[in-house]
């Protein structure tokens, strides 16, 4: 979602029309809303979901949501353009949805979510770089120094008050996705069998997942040390 694009938040308890970011935080903390987790789901995976299926499904298909903490709200974007060609807007309309009161699927702490980051980076290194698939080449290269780059004009990847860990993380995780994404992108590199597609795919798969996971957890740590009674 760009960063020009208007948000707004529909189906808030007490309001019959959509209303702005503002309006619709300071309501969720008067329906006793302390916190957001953020959801990454995909196929299969339901990172960051508590149900029931309704929620589920309507997260799953916009690929994230936002799950309150403090009261059983959750709300999922759907994106609209809308405009003349040339002068085409984004809107994201947030659906407050009821959500189910139980411990988000499939998040680590941030401690694990650093390990299994480290671990996955080991075991799939030697087979991505066999397979050309690693995200190397020049295409690639530019990539990784436009990443760089953003990242040091907006160092602050999470508000003030995240613990130091949790910025770490969250940077490990970013760029290790950049990587999958490149390694996606590029087919299937050098390998040209059915045996080494597939070792390609079994590579990428649980690295993508990692990084996923690793993301969510540095993202809803502030909330996750608050539920633990540490802030």
């Amino acid at each position: 979602m760009g960063e020009d694009a208007v948000h707004r938040v529909e189906g808030l308890p007490g309001e019959s029309a959509p209303v702005g970011l503002t309006l619709a935080l300071g309501r969720l903390r008067t329906l006793g809303v302390t916190g957001l987790r953020m959801a990454l789901p995909a196929p299969g995976h339901p990172l960051g979901l508590s149900g029931p299926p309704e929620f589920n499904a309507r997260a799953l298909e916009a690929e994230e949501a936002v799950v309150c903490f403090g009261a059983a709200f959750g709300l999922v974007p759907e994106v609209y353009e809308a405009g003349p060609e040339g002068d085409v807007h984004v809107e994201v309309v947030w659906q407050v949805l009821p959500v189910r009161e139980a411990p988000p699927a499939d998040v680590p702490s941030l401690g694990e979510a650093e390990r299994e980051l480290a671990e996955a980076l080991r075991e799939a290194t030697t087979v991505l770089s066999r397979l050309d698939v690693a995200g190397s080449g020049p295409v690639a290269e530019a990539a990784i120094d436009a990443y760089r780059a953003r990242a040091e004009r907006g160092r602050e990847v999470l508000a003030p008050g995240y613990p130091p860990r949790a910025v770490r993380v969250l940077e490990l995780a970013q760029r290790v996705g950049l990587l999958v994404s490149l390694a996606h992108d590029r087919g299937h590199g050098a390998a040209v069998s059915s045996g080494e597609m597939v070792a390609r795919s079994e590579a990428l798969r649980p690295v993508e997942r990692t990084a996923r996971r690793a993301q969510v957890a540095a993202y809803n740590a502030i909330v996750e040390e608050r539920e633990r009674g540490v802030r």
